[in-house]
């Protein structure tokens, strides 16, 4: 028998001392992302409506609501 179904040895996984460093990294950029991408999102739905309804108040309202949705996105998930 050569001890098949047995887990070979492992050595116990060493801490990765840069895994800080890399959820800091991508916290960075998504939080801006997060914040450009609702405003562009919303602004870009409020400016069709203005166009298809004649109006000029829904591009700086859809702005507005998607940077506030924006923001509590980032508060959920980081700010907890």
């Amino acid at each position: 028998m050569s001890g098949e179904g047995h887990p070979p040895d492992q050595q116990p996984e060493e801490p990765d001392p840069h895994a800080d460093h890399r959820r800091f990294s991508a916290a960075a950029w998504s939080v801006p992302s997060y914040l450009l991408s609702g405003m562009a999102v919303y602004g870009g739905l409020g400016w069709l409506l203005d166009r298809w309804l004649g109006t000029s108040a829904l591009f700086p309202i859809g702005i507005l609501v998607g940077l506030g949705l924006a923001l509590y996105l980032v508060y959920i998930r980081y700010g907890r």
